[in-house]
């Protein structure tokens, strides 16, 4: 029976879950963890800010379907990995936030960064708790994981005293849970429940079906085209935080304004479909609500405060159900309306087409998605990840991807560069591209050291109108131009800086520099930065 530490136990675990990669910042309380993984054959990926780390975990659990963990030191690391948690909350998003914490024996007597971290962490997660023994942590950790895929998705933190970590079980293995303590089945609807949706469906004249985001990763994707192909009933899927103005949706407002019959597969009925009052959604509009969280059954009466609008609701994770419901359709539903709802989604204005900027002149936004498109069309798989602000939705408008992630309901900024990177360790072989804005870049600005040190050859196209430009437009169509203050940035040469840390910097003055330096960024074979000069522009209104 050999004795092993809490940090032993912790890794192993971990290790024993599927659980080998990290992503961390260094720091005194987690040191013991960082030894325990030479044995739990953990790889380390460690980053220049906590909140890194936690963007990291999260684009990796939704790139891969997997728990993703961040680790990071208690005290201050702690507090700086909480902000990012919100993002991953509102994406759906599967993952745990590791943080060391102060030890037991020294609480309430003033120790080492000493705070009441799980209390900090438990607004922005599922589940906040501080492990309280050795022998208990490896199913803390099981605990944490079950947690963190139950139900409607999401993060879970944990706290991991030191003298917890130190502290040695006599019998280690024997603390390491099984296979089985990490494995979570979904609440999946039986078939009297699926056949009433789908009749109900056949009863209506314009049926939508409405995902949220945990449905936007490439399995939830895979599903929903499976049941749309099934049933004839339209699939779209809402994870922006613009909600139905979302570019990316094209003139997809005008088809939900029509809507007899709204089923919400695991799609919350909140602020992005304007809690389903008109004129956003007709007002005799019906609603079937299949969702894994009882709270959204609630909210979603609450919100529309008539009980006979809502014909259906049941306890359902989306993905189990989205299979159930395709293996039972037995036909096509919805015919023509299907078709006008996708082109609808695919509508975009026709002026775009003719946009082209003066020579010399800063680029148009739509111009750099131009140029975008036209590289991951030549690459066999592209990622592309985008960054909210103004820019980012003129990203999302005119830019797609066979895999997409972005910033998600929470509409927190800064994410892009860290996602980008956990998107390139998952997919080596893909072109992934991360599209932010100038401001935006600036808040993970040094994970390019992070990308040259992994050797992470991404590509970030930053739209640099020196500006916080969703503020400013805010001000002008609020306060007038004589009012703006406080939104104003330099045009600096992200590029160079790039460049000083070891990857490729490309400066794009105007649209016509855009093709080459995308195609030497790319075959620079580095992390690389596309400072491409744009106008600065409110965010596309598509449906207009």
């Amino acid at each position: 029976m050999a004795a092993l530490r809490g940090a032993d136990i912790l890794a192993r675990a971990l290790a024993r879950a599927g659980v080998k990669h990290l992503f961390t910042l260094s720091g005194n309380q987690i040191m013991p963890v960082y030894d325990a993984t030479h044995e739990a054959g953990q790889v380390i990926h460690h980053v220049r800010h906590e909140g890194a780390a936690v963007h990291m975990a999260d684009a990796w659990a939704r790139m891969t379907n997997e728990v993703g963990v961040a680790l990071v030191t208690g005290g201050p690391g702690h507090a700086n990995a909480i902000g990012a948690l919100y993002t991953a909350l509102a994406s759906e998003s599967p993952m745990v936030l590791l943080s060391g914490h102060a030890p037991l024996k020294e609480l309430h007597m003033g120790a080492f960064q000493e705070m009441r971290q799980a209390d900090m962490a438990a607004p922005v997660v599922k589940a906040a708790f501080t492990a309280q023994s050795a022998a208990t942590l490896g199913q803390d950790i099981a605990r944490a994981m079950r947690h963190a895929r139950f139900g409607r998705p999401g993060p879970v933190h944990l706290s991991l005293p030191f003298d917890v970590l130190e502290e040695r079980v006599a019998d280690g293995e024997s603390a390491i849970p099984a296979s089985e303590a990490f494995a979570v089945k979904p609440v999946s609807p039986g078939d009297v429940v699926a056949k009433a949706v789908l009749e109900e469906l056949a009863r209506a004249k314009r049926p939508l079906i409405l995902t949220g985001p945990a449905m936007s990763t490439d399995r939830g994707r895979d599903a929903q085209r499976s049941l749309a192909a099934a049933c004839g009933v339209p699939v779209i899927c809402m994870e922006s935080p613009r909600g139905v103005n979302d570019p990316c949706l094209g003139a997809f407002p005008t088809m939900l304004a029509q809507a007899d019959l709204i089923v919400l597969l695991g799609k919350q009925l909140d602020f992005t479909l304007k809690f389903g009052q008109a004129p956003a959604i007709a007002k005799d509009a019906r609603f079937i609500v299949l969702d894994p969280d009882p709270e959204a059954l609630r909210r979603a009466g609450y919100a529309l405060g008539d009980p006979t609008r809502i014909a259906l609701a049941v306890l359902a994770e989306p993905y189990a159900c989205a299979q159930r419901l395709a293996s039972l359709a037995s036909r096509r539903i919805a015919g023509g309306w299907s078709n006008e709802v996708e082109a609808a989604l695919k509508h975009r204005p026709a002026a775009w087409a003719q946009i082209a900027s003066a020579a010399g002149a800063p680029a148009h936004p739509v111009e750099v998605g131009r140029a975008v498109q036209a590289l991951i069309d030549t690459s066999k798989d592209a990622v592309l990840v985008s960054d909210g602000g103004e820019f980012g939705q003129w990203a999302q408008a005119c830019v797609h991807a066979p895999t997409r992630i972005i910033n998600g309901p929470a509409g927190a900024i800064g994410s892009a560069l860290p996602f980008a990177l956990a998107a390139k360790l998952a997919r080596p072989a893909a072109t992934v591209i991360a599209m932010l804005g100038d401001g935006t870049f600036g808040f993970h600005a040094m994970e390019f050291d992070t990308a040259v040190r992994e050797s992470l050859p991404l590509v970030a196209v930053i739209g640099n109108d020196a500006c916080w430009n969703a503020e400013h437009q805010i001000q002008l169509r609020t306060y007038g131009r004589e009012r703006a203050v406080g939104c104003t940035l330099l045009p600096t040469r992200y590029d160079q800086m790039v460049a000083a840390l070891g990857g490729h910097g490309e400066f794009s003055p105007g649209a016509a520099d855009l093709p080459a330096a995308l195609a030497r960024a790319v075959a620079s074979g580095l992390p690389a930065c596309v400072n491409a000069m744009i106008e600065g522009l409110p965010a596309p209104a598509v449906h207009a």
